[in-house]
């Protein structure tokens, strides 16, 4: 077993030196130089390591297949104890100067210096790793529910179509070991193979055109970037909801804006500066614009519902409409009041003649006053004795001026009564106006976040 272990590495030697003794790496390998030259390429993608969107770089690991047929590396295995195949490196054949036409490496590294196995019959096969970088037009129209698709051309530098000529290995590029990458998802990888005549050149060049087909997985956006600004854009409409009184509901929107912002900003640094604005970019774009009209209207709302005593009366539509039907539709009511129980009559003022007591009512309902006396009977005293008391009927011009302080006193409670109404139904209108917005934001809110979650399904 040793000695023909011994013997077939004499073989290899003698080999080895009898194929490369008159042999030239530097020229093509044809005895008819007006022949092309068939290269086989064959791509395995083993791993997606990198997808840079902002600058349009993929950036993945293959397997590259080269085979052709070298003329001048053929031999007769019965020559050498059968042996037909010898790996040798690669540097010492003619290789094709075949390259990645979209290269976005600034090294641009090319492929790794690996073995070449050479068949009896002038067969070269010549596998490689590479790790390339490749630049790809990325439209993150949908972000983060978009797909993506990735170009890789290869094709020889230099020799053109009549010198050699690249052939698919496969329609597809070869996925069998490829080791799953956690934000995309690959749906495919096809093949097709081109001609092309560029301006600079008469003669065609070939290529090899690979078309990666990606998906992004969404779970990690939809958890970090896009719920997160759902429950956010929820706190909106909630600040319709908060007592005027209270001063912090514009406090509440301007920091529900900011939040948004900074979101915006997180999803703007990781896009291209194009012109497709992602979708998540339009979904925060509209809440924001959402939360600034409702901070407006707060604000709008807010100087409604601090309408002091001297503002005018409500107008006659706003207490039918907004106060009466309004009121009603969003169950929005006073203080002691409930949609059982029945409204408070707030219109009713009292009289001066309620305010009197009942002696001087009575005496300012007499028309005709006289200085006469009358007598009245009236038991006094501890005896029991009758006095006849004279009392006279008081004098006009004794009253005259505590009825007018009394009628000043009135009108005084009159018009602050009236005052405190009109502050009240502009109250009331405000509180209805914010329910109302409350309620409308809400559901502006619920709409916008299904057609961006049904994105996701």
């Amino acid at each position: 077993m040793t000695s023909c272990s011994g013997a077939q590495g004499k073989f290899a030697y003698k080999l080895l030196h009898d194929l490369f003794a008159n042999y030239s790496n530097a020229l093509r390998p044809v005895e008819d130089t007006d022949r092309a030259l068939n290269v086989t390429l064959r791509i395995t993608l083993s791993q997606i390591i990198d997808m840079d969107e902002r600058n349009q770089v993929l950036t993945a690991y293959l397997w590259i297949r080269q085979v052709w047929v070298d003329a001048y590396l053929s031999w007769d295995k019965d020559d050498y104890d059968g042996i037909d195949t010898v790996r040798i490196p690669s540097s010492y054949v003619w290789r094709p100067d075949i390259v990645l036409y979209n290269n976005a490496d600034n090294q641009f590294t090319g492929s790794m210096e690996t073995n070449v196995v050479i068949r009896y019959d002038g067969q070269v096969m010549w596998d490689s790793p590479a790790i390339t970088k490749s630049s790809c037009k990325v439209d993150v129209s949908h972000f983060p529910f978009d797909g993506q698709q990735c170009r890789l051309t290869f094709g020889s530098w230099t020799y053109n179509g009549n010198q050699i000529d690249l052939v698919n290995g496969l329609d597809t590029a070869d996925l069998t070991d490829f080791v799953e990458n956690v934000e995309w998802e690959v749906l495919g990888m096809s093949a097709k193979r081109n001609v092309i005549i560029y301006g600079c050149c008469s003669e065609p060049y070939p290529d090899i055109t690979y078309t990666l087909i990606l998906k992004r997985r969404a779970s990690f956006y939809i958890f970090n970037l896009l719920l997160p600004c759902i429950m956010i854009s929820f706190l909106a409409p909630l600040g319709f909801y908060l007592p005027a009184d209270s001063g912090k509901k514009v406090s509440l929107g301007v920091t529900v804006l900011l939040a948004l912002t900074i979101f915006q900003l997180l999803v703007a640094e990781s896009m291209p500066p194009s012109e497709n604005v992602p979708l998540i970019g339009k979904y925060y774009i509209a809440t924001m614009t959402m939360i600034t009209a409702s901070t407006a209207l707060t604000i709008f709302i807010m100087n409604i519902h601090h309408c002091g005593p001297g503002a005018k009366p409500v107008p006659r539509w706003a207490k039918k409409f907004i106060l009466q039907y309004m009121a009603q539709l969003f169950f929005v009511y006073e203080v002691g009041e409930s949609c059982k129980s029945p409204k408070r009559q707030l219109g009713h003022q009292p009289t001066v003649q309620e305010l009197l007591p009942q002696g001087l009512s009575n005496l300012s309902g007499q028309q005709d006053w006289k200085e006469t006396g009358t007598c009245k009977n009236l038991e006094c005293g501890r005896e029991g004795q009758q006095h006849q008391v004279c009392v006279k009927s008081p004098c006009l011009c004794h009253h005259n001026s505590l009825l007018r302080n009394v009628e000043y006193i009135a009108n005084c409670f009159r018009d602050q009564k009236a005052a405190q109404k009109r502050s009240g139904e502009w109250k009331k209108v405000a509180k209805v106006m914010d329910r109302i917005f409350m309620w409308v934001f809400f559901v502006m809110v619920f709409f916008m976040s299904m057609l961006i979650m049904g994105k996701a399904i």
